[in-house]
């Protein structure tokens, strides 16, 4: 009787494992045909991606050079990250007038943590001017 009932949970315990092992592959057959199916819209949506990043970038740059522009594109220079230019405003003809950091954005984007940062500093009138000289000893010529 013992061995019966045993045998029967021995049985049974083989059972549950491969249910637990055949369950198992059926889940990961599933999770890779779902995405294999996704894998299409995932490409489609960094090559979009991709397109928006590239195609801000180019706007950016382009931006002096659109008719409703307020600055003389001679006086923008550009910098890229974390702002896109600083405009020397009127330097191009002698005047210079005020320094503007200036950033780019179309649709709907929005100024990063990074630009929001210097966004208040140049607000709250954190700026200096600083000069470096570079030891003479690294320009001199040796003889």
């Amino acid at each position: 009787m013992d061995i019966l009932i045993i045998g029967i949970l021995l049985i049974f315990l083989i059972a549950i494992l491969i249910a637990f092992f055949i369950g198992n592959k059926i889940g990961e057959l599933k999770k890779q045909r779902e995405w294999e199916n996704q894998l299409d819209g995932i490409r489609s949506d960094a090559i979009n991606r991709s397109r928006a990043v590239l195609g801000g970038q180019f706007s950016e740059q382009l931006a002096p050079y659109l008719p409703d522009f307020n600055y003389n594109p001679s006086d923008c220079k550009f910098i890229g990250k974390p702002v896109d230019f600083i405009v020397f405003n009127g330097l191009s003809n002698g005047e210079l007038k005020d320094i503007t950091f200036l950033e780019i954005k179309s649709g709907d984007s929005k100024i990063n943590g990074n630009q929001k940062k210097v966004k208040d500093v140049v607000e709250n009138g954190r700026i200096k001017w600083e000069e470096y000289r570079i030891p003479k000893d690294l320009t001199r010529k040796k003889d």
